[in-house]
């Protein structure tokens, strides 16, 4: 990669006026819609971690501001790189060019995480009801994590 060639490409790049931008209204609802298509749109690129983040909790919406809530620094630096990309495609399917998105970690401490795999919902099952596991012993049930 060269200077002159990245200059290139940045001078190809329409510009548009700010007062050109569209600055249409959306709901919460529209937005949780979007941020759930781009999630997808993610964990088809094998992107699991902005996957997650953007699964995980609803965006909170303020005027035009955009926060989203992860978990830790870890998932900050992951997600900071790929930020433009997704407020880009929030400003073409919001039609709002002045969106902006920010990234806040959570202050709390989840008491209880989700299960996620197989093994971790059978385990969850089996605390709140033990009968579980004397079923799988009697029966001789082998469980597929």
């Amino acid at each position: 990669m060269s200077i002159k060639a990245q200059l290139a490409a940045h001078r190809l790049k329409k510009v548009v006026a700010e007062e050109d931008l569209p600055r249409n209204q959306f709901s919460t609802d529209a937005l949780i819609s979007c941020t759930r298509k781009y999630a997808h749109i993610l964990k088809d690129l094998g992107k699991e971690t902005f996957y997650h983040a953007l699964i995980k909790r609803d965006p909170k919406l303020s005027d035009e501001t955009i926060t989203l809530i992860v978990d830790n620094e870890v998932q900050v630096a992951y997600i900071t790189p790929i930020l433009p990309e997704f407020v880009e495609f929030l400003k073409t399917e919001l039609k709002n060019g002045f969106l902006d998105v920010n990234l806040m970690v959570t202050e709390q401490i989840e008491s209880e995480q989700k299960p996620i795999t197989g093994k971790d919902k059978y385990q969850a099952l089996a605390r709140k009801n033990p009968n579980i596991h004397t079923l799988r012993n009697r029966f001789n049930l082998d469980i597929e994590f």
